[in-house]
């Protein structure tokens, strides 16, 4: 597992860079650069220095992230151009986003819908904002890369193994190419966690890792009902929590955070998941073809296991972090900033406390852009694809463990032929997945279901 570090110390607010700051900083040329990146981030130096960004997929955390990318203090960026599959949805970004940001807010006609604006996006832009339903990351990833743009990218980065590896492919070309990446696993970011982690590394403070548990527990999302006239594609899209080729399951969308947590703290992925998981409240048909649970077991190489828990049911506890067990104590790590650690009497090792004047961090989502502009300015390494894609086949690993009912292999699963996601999808695309007579759509069974 490749493990990339931020370097967070707090907010980052840099001064208005000068041009031989910006020459620079990773939107210059390195002597390493193919001609397609060399291209991009030359022409991202004329007309004042300006950084140009393009945001591609305008749902709620796609218009987030950009909102945060113009709050980094860096005026020089501003929003260029804007993508999405959905008219409504790409107009309520842009209205939103032009009244929270005028001046930094230069989209005007470059507004670009359906299933292939985010190649039109792609020639606008210097660094890309992607925030699309999941199953589309691995090719928009690729061909951002390719056309040498700087990216943020929402987490997970695939739904299926192929998609993966493609991932782990285009981050080594990233690197070649000294572009800079960030993807959204916001605890990443947290100072909480940054200590934490160092009081484990550093400090020992609870001892050697031999367990744990991890959390994402809540009462489901949003349903987008069908509406006359959609095809069946149109349906699935604007429901994409709900279908594998989209989203990959909950265990996949919001779990990876405390999957990824797992993996950070002990230092790798996996070697294999066994676990169990269903559907027992949330069985109607708008609930596509996911599970409402799913409980894994993952068995990492030096013997430490993490039992791994998500759920979608209303009326239940609603745990939302992580726990690690070591031989000296307990480490409990929580994003709403409570993490603390205990030994088995119930003594205090640790506990965290902000040491900001206001006694507040910062918010981790926001570090996430700062740091990503202060790497392309100054030329920083930066590339956070590698770990994201590691995390995101480990949640797919706790998915094909629930779906099969089998012990699975990460070796196996991340060497998975089968693909769930289409290379390209147009309006004219037969969704994968297709409902039976009764509207109701085929269900992983235990047992039976092949997943690799």
């Amino acid at each position: 597992m490749t493990t990339h570090e931020p370097s967070n110390t707090g907010l980052y607010v840099p001064k208005s860079p000068s041009r031989r700051d910006f020459l620079r900083g990773g939107l210059a040329a390195g002597a390493g650069l193919a001609l397609s990146a060399r291209s991009s981030a030359q022409a991202a130096t004329t007309g004042g220095d300006t950084v140009k960004i393009g945001l591609i997929g305008c749902g709620g955390r796609g218009s987030g992230a950009a909102g945060q990318a113009l709050s980094s203090g860096n005026y020089n960026f501003k929003l260029w151009a804007m993508a999405d599959a959905h008219e409504d949805r790409l107009e309520s970004a842009y209205k939103n986003l032009a009244a929270k940001s005028k001046d930094q807010f230069q989209v005007e006609d470059r507004k670009f819908v359906g299933l292939d604006a985010y190649e039109k996006v792609l020639k606008e832009c210097d660094l890309v904002i992607l925030a699309t339903p999941p199953g589309f990351r691995p090719y928009h990833f690729e061909a951002a890369i390719n056309a040498g743009k700087h990216v943020f990218m929402e987490k997970p980065v695939a739904v299926d193994a192929p998609g993966v590896r493609k991932v782990l492919e285009m981050a080594k070309v990233a690197d070649e190419k000294g572009l800079k990446v960030v993807a959204g696993l916001q605890r990443r970011y947290q100072n909480c966690y940054l200590e934490a982690l160092k009081q484990v590394k550093e400090n020992n403070i609870i001892g050697e890792i031999v367990g744990g548990q991890v959390y994402w527990d809540s009462a489901g999302v949003w349903v987008k009902e069908r509406e006359a006239g959609q095809t069946e594609l149109q349906y699935q899209l604007r429901n994409w929590y709900y279908f594998n080729w989209l989203c990959g399951d909950h265990i996949n969308e919001q779990h990876i955070h405390n999957i990824d947590v797992a993996n950070w703290f002990i230092g790798s992925t996996p070697v294999s998941a066994q676990g169990m998981g269903g559907r027992q409240v949330r069985t109607g048909k708008e609930f596509g073809e996911i599970y409402d649970h799913h409980y894994v077991e993952y068995t990492y190489a030096n013997g430490v296991r993490i039992n791994s828990q998500c759920r979608h049911q209303k009326g239940c506890i609603n745990p939302v972090r992580e726990e690690l067990t070591g031989t000296k104590g307990i480490l409990y790590l929580d994003n709403g900033g409570k993490c603390y650690a205990v030994d088995y009497k119930g003594n205090s090792l640790w506990r965290y406390r902000p040491t900001g004047a206001d006694r507040k961090d910062p918010d981790p989502y926001q570090v996430e852009h700062n740091e990503l502009q202060d790497a392309i300015l100054n030329g920083k390494p930066k590339n956070d694809a590698h770990r994201v894609a590691d995390s995101t086949m480990t949640a797919l690993l706790g998915r094909y463990a629930t779906y099969s009912g089998k012990e699975v292999l990460y070796k196996d699963a991340l060497a998975s032929q089968i693909q769930l996601m289409p290379n390209k999808v147009t309006w004219e695309t037969v969704p994968p997945t297709a409902p039976d007579k009764d509207g109701f759509y085929p269900i992983a069974i235990p047992g039976v279901t092949k997943v690799i």
